[in-house]
């Protein structure tokens, strides 16, 4: 169904994204004052395989509604941006034969003038989470700021994610950021956004597959009481949204001598290809997948169920 009008009004004042259609589930949950989490939909059409991605989303769906909040996987299907998918739309995001586009936040536009389908990356996601009046957002990791490659000294490879969280009230809780990207330069890239970044238990700033970079976070907390405390009385004088970096759960962590052979292997292959581009993190995250016998899938989804539980968590605070 959807969205009252209350939240078309809420839509047009706060973003330029346009209507979106809620599910009746999340439209209630709204309505009622309930505690909503949205979650993105390319981790499950471009991330994990056919088969595993259903079992993932519904498990992280799951964990979501046994935290006592209410699941929003988002996607645009058929020029319509879903905040909510029926169990028959999940399935069509998950099919093998899907072919959904990748859409960041600035495809919108065009995917739903021309009557598209995609799949919603972070940007994406936070920009129509928020326009339809989620605040809290749980994905595996955040992009950044791309490391150099092989024979090069720099890159303008940055991603969107790090733009729209800087304009965007909402809190993002990821396990950093992917380790194959250049984190000390992404982390100053939220700080230039004035993005508040805060770690979950942790001093060191955590590398998604890895439980610390050895960077420590700016500001520590201990509770989701805390988080949403935190998330108040930053959105009183702001409108950028905040990073809650939470760690890959110990016994779900990859061996960090496989991840750094791992990772030197796949920067060299993306050299010899030439790979450039939006190619590069699949590119990277293959080789991660294939080279450490799926290793790095039974990571990645604990980590992003973790993350989902925490989310669930700080919303059910905040709407207390």
């Amino acid at each position: 169904m959807t969205s009252t009008p209350h939240h078309a009004a809420r839509r047009a004042a706060d973003t330029a994204a346009g209507p979106v259609t809620l599910s009746t589930e999340v439209a209630e949950a709204l309505d009622a004052g309930a505690a909503v989490v949205a979650l993105e939909s390319t981790l499950l059409s471009h991330g994990l395989p056919p088969g595993r991605n259903l079992e993932v989303a519904a498990r992280l769906e799951d964990t979501v509604r046994r935290a006592g909040a209410v699941p929003a996987t988002i996607a645009v299907l058929d020029g319509t941006p879903l905040v909510g998918l029926t169990g028959a739309q999940l399935e069509r995001v998950c099919a093998p034969d899907a072919e959904l586009d990748k859409l960041s936040a600035r495809d919108l536009g065009p995917a739903l003038a021309a009557g598209g389908s995609g799949a919603t990356t972070v940007a994406s996601t936070s920009v129509l989470a928020h326009a339809a009046g989620i605040d809290v957002f749980a994905t595996g990791g955040l992009g950044g700021v791309h490391l150099p490659l092989p024979g090069e000294s720099t890159t303008w490879d940055v991603s969107a994610d790090l733009a729209v969280l800087g304009r965007t009230s909402i809190l993002v809780v990821c396990s950093g950021m992917k380790s194959i990207l250049d984190i000390p330069a992404t982390l100053e890239v939220l700080e230039t956004g004035s993005v508040p970044v805060l770690g979950y238990g942790v001093d060191e700033f955590p590398a998604f597959y890895l439980r610390s970079s050895g960077l420590p976070v700016p500001h520590r907390v201990d509770g989701p009481d805390r988080v949403a405390g935190a998330m108040t009385a930053h959105r009183a004088f702001s409108s950028a949204g905040m990073l809650l970096a939470n760690p890959i759960p110990a016994e779900a962590e990859m061996d960090r001598d496989l991840h750094d052979r791992l990772l030197a292997e796949g920067l060299a292959k993306v050299g010899d290809a030439a790979v450039s581009g939006a190619d590069v993190t699949p590119v990277l995250l293959e080789h991660f997948h294939t080279a450490s016998g799926g290793a790095s899938l039974d990571a990645n989804e604990e980590l992003v169920v973790a993350n989902a539980e925490l989310a669930s968590r700080v919303a059910v605070e905040l709407i207390r």
